[in-house]
């Protein structure tokens, strides 16, 4: 009774709210940018060859490390799970609403990202922030920030960890005939929440190594492995396209119900896969040491790029071109996924996926730790509740790996979808700050400086780092 409420829920959450706001806000920073998320692409790139400063003998953390972090966080088993869920619900044409919330999203993620550089705050050697900083700092309401910080930790602390942790237990089923009724999900879950405990307990700059090295491993395997089934499938792909284009806009599917066609679940698994204008990757951008906000910010585009037109991408290709027909309740998660990569490579194939949600989603614990933990900071610095906490988030991890799996998925949409909407609104609020700081960038860089950012210099106030 409980998931049919969640169920129910969430479908009128994405159907009549957020597929509007994301596409709405998307498109409205789109305009208002210039496009910056495709314009200022190949800025970007150079900007991750910046290094960060130090402070008091301590490296801080770098563009490229935030970028991982974030990274990270995004990647996940949503890339892999999310897709193969998405595809054998809303079909095929799920993919194509994938790819043009990530470009859509690109400039909610530029302009959220900005934000979190520019109000961001300095704890000993380390920058913290977000939007729940930008909403005490900008616009003054402790009390939204607060109501933030609450959603996010609810989402991913619990909600996305324990779900993680879900997707990397029910990889085992393969191997082990009835599984869920044995003893291996305690067991597998029990390892997780000491590994993740290994990490937490190390601070950030071990999360920012962990991740830094962790996830361009895994990430450049698995698009390997994706690039080799499109070249040994070639002659397959027009027709793979011609099918992601023609149900992407299905008119007669969505007469038959709005909440599964495959736009809505495109664009849901999208927002859970890239997270562009959920709040959430503004607090790693905020963790990096730059010299100008908008660096950042563009740095974060590439995190959503990365996430949905790559990684997204392989798992959509490696699906698509197997053969084998996904079924919502049926077959679909990760024995889709399993089943399609073992008729794709031969069943090697379903090892490395094994492997690859492991990697992917111990690095996401990781990375949504991360954001949750800067959020309790914001609520209160406190060492004991901190250490409770974290307590907590472990047994999130532990008691993840041996939840139901529809309700998993319902409550991390749930908490994102909130996440997302209070974000939005606050982003579309704040969005000439941003502009600002995005002239001034353009503008030093047309007098052929490396952009440094004064506050003042732009008329922004209640800064504490610029």
């Amino acid at each position: 009774m409980l998931n049919n409420i969640l169920s129910a829920v969430n479908d009128w959450m994405y159907t009549y709210l957020l597929l509007f706001l994301l596409v709405g806000t998307g498109i409205y920073f789109t305009i208002r940018t210039r496009f910056v998320q495709l314009r200022l692409l190949k800025e970007s790139f150079h900007v991750l060859k910046e290094k960060a400063g130090e402070e008091n003998g301590k490296k801080q953390v770098s563009s490229f490390q935030a970028l991982m972090i974030s990274t990270a966080s995004r990647v996940g088993t949503g890339n892999i799970a999310g897709i193969a869920t998405a595809i054998a619900a809303g079909g095929a044409g799920a993919v194509f609403w994938m790819w043009l919330m990530a470009v859509i999203g690109g400039a909610s993620a530029f302009i959220e990202s900005t934000l979190a550089q520019v109000y961001k705050v300095k704890d000993k050697e380390e920058f913290r922030g977000g939007p729940s900083y930008y909403m005490e700092k900008a616009l003054g309401k402790r009390w939204l920030g607060i109501l933030f910080s609450v959603l996010l930790i609810i989402c991913f602390a619990y909600g996305f960890n324990g779900l993680q942790s879900f997707n990397m237990s029910s990889s085992l089923e393969y191997y082990i005939p009835g599984y869920s009724d044995t003893v291996y999900p305690m067991l597998v879950g029990l390892i997780l929440a000491v590994g993740t405990a290994f990490v937490i307990f190390g601070g950030v700059h071990r999360i920012g190594f962990i991740t830094s090295v962790l996830v361009p491993i895994m990430a450049g395997a698995y698009l390997l492995i994706g690039l080799y089934t499109v070249i040994t499938n070639i002659t397959e792909l027009p027709k793979v396209f011609s099918m992601i284009f023609s149900q992407a806009f299905d008119f007669k599917a969505f007469a038959g119900g709005m909440a599964g066609s495959a736009v809505v679940i495109g664009i849901k698994r999208g927002l859970f896969s890239n997270e562009a204008g959920m709040g959430s990757a503004p607090n790693a951008s905020a963790s990096a040491s730059v010299s100008h906000p908008a660096k950042q910010g563009m740095v974060q585009v590439l995190s959503v790029f990365i996430d949905t037109l790559l990684i997204c991408s392989a798992t959509a290709m490696m699906l698509l071109l197997s053969g084998v027909q996904g079924e919502s309740g049926v077959l679909d998660g990760i024995p889709f996924v399993q089943k399609a990569i073992s008729a794709n490579v031969g069943n090697w194939g379903i090892h490395f996926i094994t492997l690859s949600i492991f990697a992917f989603a111990f690095s996401s614990l990781i990375g949504n730790y991360y954001y949750a933990e800067s959020n309790i900071l914001f609520i209160k610095n406190n060492k004991k509740l901190l250490f409770i906490f974290r307590i907590t988030c472990l047994l999130a991890v532990f008691f993840g790996a041996q939840a139901d799996f529809s309700m998993m998925w319902n409550i991390a949409d749930i908490t994102m979808g909130c996440m997302a909407t209070v974000n939005i609104l606050v982003i579309l609020v704040l969005g000439n700050t941003a502009m600002k700081v995005l002239k001034d960038y353009e503008k030093q860089k047309k007098e052929g400086k490396n952009p440094v950012f004064k506050a003042k210099d732009v008329g922004i106030e209640n800064t504490e780092c610029w």
